[in-house]
This record gives C-alpha cells, structure tokens and sequence, in this order.
C-alpha cells in the first residue's frame, strides 16, 4: 500500500470520527492500595454514536481524568454495534434487557414524544440518533449496569426485514400480520363497548 493511500484512509477514519456523538455518562476516582499508601485514579464511562443508528460503550482508567476519557471512548468506538431504526426516529417494538442487578424497559413511541429516559439511558438514545422512545430502569441505578443492560435490550430489537429473512417470509406478510392485529383490536373495542353498555 502507497503512503498516499495509506494518509486517505487515515484522513477517512480521522473524519468519521469527528462525525460520532461522544457522551461521558459518569466518572468515579478509583483508589489502588499500595505499599506506601493508597495511589488515585479515575474510572470513565462513555457512549459514542454517530446518531444514525450506531453506538458503543466503553470504560477507561487512568491517573488522569482526560486520559481516562480517552481510553474509554476509543474502547466505545471499538465496541459500536447497529440497531435499527423505524423511520430513522424510534425503535421497531418493545423491548427488555438484563445485566447484573439492572433491568430496563424500552418501548417505541408516536412522533412528538422525545426522549422520555433518565440519565446514562438518555446518552446512549442521543448517541443512536433516537429522537421518540420510552425507557424505564427498573434495576440498579449504578450506571454500569444500566448501559449494560439497555444495550442488551437494543441488541434484542430486530426490523421486519430480519425477521422476514429469519422465518423466510416476505416483508408485507410481517407486516400484514401486524396490520391485522390492529384492525383486529379496532374492531373488538366497539364490540367491548356495546357488551358494556348491554351489562349496564
């Protein structure tokens, strides 16, 4: 490879990443017990995204908190994985995820509605490019593990397009099962209502 080439990926892979969304979800001194005492450092947490459907989490330490920052982010960028989208704006359905003591929640949501999240669950939705999604943690607050545990329900979100090549269906037939479920529940909910009328 010519050093010509070489110098265009690096200016390619430098302007792919001014492009990602950094978040820093928390940071925490850490201490190392030594012979002479105890030796200081810092523990980072990061989200990176490029708001598009692609995220990553990574952790780092070091003596400094701006190295820390940066051992994390690179691990982050390291780790980034890709969750789709419906419409660019939310997520295909619902969702649960686990990690340790964590356990979230995360619905799709109607245009309109923000980012209805608490904390590091509100980076790692600003770092994918969600713009309308409902989340709640249920678990433990320690942020570790509601990162985790939110991107063990993300990974879990699957397009009517993987589903179909999955069961080896097409799309419209994954689709139309979901449309019919809706015009199923439409037309059972006057049903309902006339039963309770009639009870009343």
């Amino acid at each position: 490879m010519s050093q010509r080439q070489e110098r265009a990926e690096r200016g390619s892979e430098r302007r792919e990443d001014s492009d990602l969304i950094e978040k820093l979800v928390g940071i925490n001194r850490v201490a190392k017990v030594v012979k002479g005492g105890r030796r200081f450092g810092f523990a980072a947490l990061v989200v990176v995204g490029d708001g598009k459907g692609r995220a990553g989490v990574g952790s780092g330490k070091a003596r400094e908190v701006p190295e820390a920052i940066r051992k994390a982010t690179d691990q982050a960028k390291r780790n980034m994985v890709r969750v789709p989208l419906r419409e660019g704006r939310t997520l295909h359905h619902d969702g649960k995820g686990h990690f340790g003591a964590g356990s979230v929640v995360v619905r799709s949501a109607p245009p309109g509605t923000g980012i209805i999240a608490g904390g590091p669950m509100r980076a790692i939705f600003e770092a994918l490019g969600v713009q309308d999604v409902v989340a709640k943690s249920t678990g433990t607050s320690n942020p570790h593990n509601m990162v985790k545990a939110t991107f063990d329900a993300l990974l879990h979100i699957a397009s009517p397009r993987q589903v179909a090549a999955r069961r080896g269906k097409k799309v419209s037939d994954i689709l139309g099962n979901r449309e019919d479920g809706a015009a199923a529940n439409d037309e059972a909910s006057p049903a309902a209502e006339a039963a309770e009328k009639s009870d009343g």
